[in-house]
C-alpha cells in the first residue's frame, strides 16, 4: 500500500506566541517577553516577509504558473521553499558552498531544487541573477520571479505584521503594557525594516507615555554592515563575512534600512556583539528555555544576558525604573543549528 503525502498548509506564517521570561528578565533587570518567530513553518521569521512576497507574486498572475528563485545561506531559502510548497510551485534556491549540510538537506525535503555557487551569499545571488535567470533559460509558459531574502517592500510588510500581532499581544494576554523596546537581529535588514514600519503604524499604542518605542538593532562584530555604515556616517560595504553568524552575512544593509537610520534618529540604536557572546547566548537560551535557536538569533539574546541591553536602552535609569521596562525581543529562530552545533558552542565558548 502506497505512502500519502499530506497537503502544506496554505498559509505562509502563522501568529506566533508572545511569551514572559523569567530567566531572561532575571539576567537583564527588566521584564523581557519573548516574539517566538522559531515556531514559524521555515523555521525562522523569514516565513512572513518572503511569504508575503510570494502570495503577493502569484495573485498578482494567478492563472500563470510561477518558478521561485532565491540565494540564500539557508533561512531565506528555507522560506521561499516552505511557501513554495504550500502554493503548489517550484522553487530554486541557491547557497554558497559554505551553506550547511543541515540546511540543504532540508531544503531538498521540502523539494526544493539546490544549486551550490559561490564562497559567500552575494556570489551566490550574482550567480543566480546572471546565470539562472537568463532569458534564455527560461521555462516555456513559466513565470520566474526572483526572491529577495530581506530587500524588497513586500518582504518588509510581511514582517511588519509581527509588530500588528504584538500590539493586539499585550493589549490582550498581557495587561496593556507598553512596550519600550523590541530588539532585533540584523543581517540585510528585512526584519529590521519590517519591525520600524510597525511601530511606525502602531505608536499611538505601544510606546510610553506616548513615546515611540526604541528599536536596538544586533549584529555580531564580522557581519555588522548596519553598524559600520553608523560608525562611518555613510552606507558602506564590508570587504566579506568574518563571523559566524552567517545568516548575518549581507556586506551591505539595505537602502531602506540605511534610510530608517537617518528617519528615526535616537529612536534606532545599532549594537554589535562578538561571536562568542552570540554563541554563549544560544548555549544559555537552550538551558534556560529549552528553546534551540542558531547564533544569528542569539546575537539579540546575547543583549539581555551580558548587560547590554540596559547600556544602550536604559543607561541613565536608576534600577527600580529600569525594573519597569517591558522589552520584547524577537525570537528570529534559524536553522543552521542543531544540538551538536550548541554542544561544540559550549566547548569552544563556555570558559570565556
Amino acid at each position: 500500500m502506497g505512502s500519502v503525502t499530506p497537503s502544506p498548509p496554505q498559509d505562509p506564517w502563522i501568529e506566533t506566541p508572545l511569551v514572559y521570561s523569567a530567566q531572561l528578565s532575571r539576567a537583564a533587570g527588566c521584564s523581557i517577553y519573548l516574539k517566538l518567530e522559531n515556531l514559524q513553518p521555515s523555521g525562522s521569521f523569514k516565513s512572513r516577509g518572503i511569504g508575503n512576497f510570494m502570495s503577493r507574486a502569484v495573485d498578482a498572475t494567478p492563472s500563470q504558473d510561477v518558478h521561485f528563485y532565491c540565494s540564500s545561506e539557508g533561512n531565506a531559502g528555507l522560506a521561499c521553499a516552505t511557501t513554495a510548497l504550500g502554493l503548489g510551485r517550484k522553487a530554486t534556491i541557491v547557497v554558497p558552498q559554505t551553506a550547511s549540510p543541515i540546511v540543504i538537506a532540508r531544503l531538498r525535503s521540502l523539494s526544493a531544487t539546490v544549486v551550490q555557487h559561490g564562497v559567500n551569499w552575494p556570489e551566490a545571488d550574482g550567480f543566480l541573477r546572471g546565470t539562472l535567470l537568463a532569458p534564455e533559460r527560461q521555462e516555456p509558459n513559466t513565470r520566474a520571479v526572483y526572491v529577495s531574502p530581506f530587500d524588497h517592500p513586500d518582504v518588509w510588510s510581511g514582517a511588519a505584521t509581527l509588530v500588528d500581532e504584538l500590539a493586539s499581544q499585550m493589549r490582550s494576554n498581557h495587561g496593556e503594557k507598553p512596550i519600550d523596546g523590541i530588539v532585533c537581529s540584523v543581517g540585510g535588514g528585512g526584519l529590521l525594516n519590517g519591525v520600524l514600519e510597525g511601530v511606525q503604524r502602531h505608536k499611538e499604542f505601544v510606546g510610553r507615555h506616548g513615546r515611540v518605542p526604541k528599536v536596538l538593532a544586533v549584529e555580531t562584530i564580522g557581519a555588522d554592515s548596519l553598524n559600520s555604515s553608523v560608525r562611518a556616517g555613510t552606507h558602506v560595504t564590508l570587504p566579506g563575512i568574518t563571523s559566524i553568524a552567517t545568516s548575518l552575512g549581507a556586506t551591505r544593509v539595505s537602502a531602506k534600512s540605511w534610510e530608517w537610520v537617518g528617519t528615526c534618529g535616537e529612536d534606532l540604536i545599532s549594537a554589535t556583539v562578538t561571536d562568542p557572546e552570540a554563541a554563549m547566548a544560544c548555549v544559555r537560551f537552550l538551558d534556560d528555555m529549552r528553546i534551540l535557536v542558531e547564533v544569528a538569533c542569539g546575537a539579540t539574546l546575547a543583549t539581555a544576558y551580558n548587560g547590554d541591553l540596559r547600556k544602550h536602552l536604559g543607561k541613565s535609569l536608576s534600577d527600580e525604573d529600569w525594573a519597569e521596562i517591558n522589552v520584547v525581543m524577537v525570537v528570529c529562530g534559524g536553522s543552521n543549528a542543531n544540538i551538536d552545533t550548541i554542544m561544540k558552542y559550549r566547548e569552544l565558548y563556555g570558559g570565556k
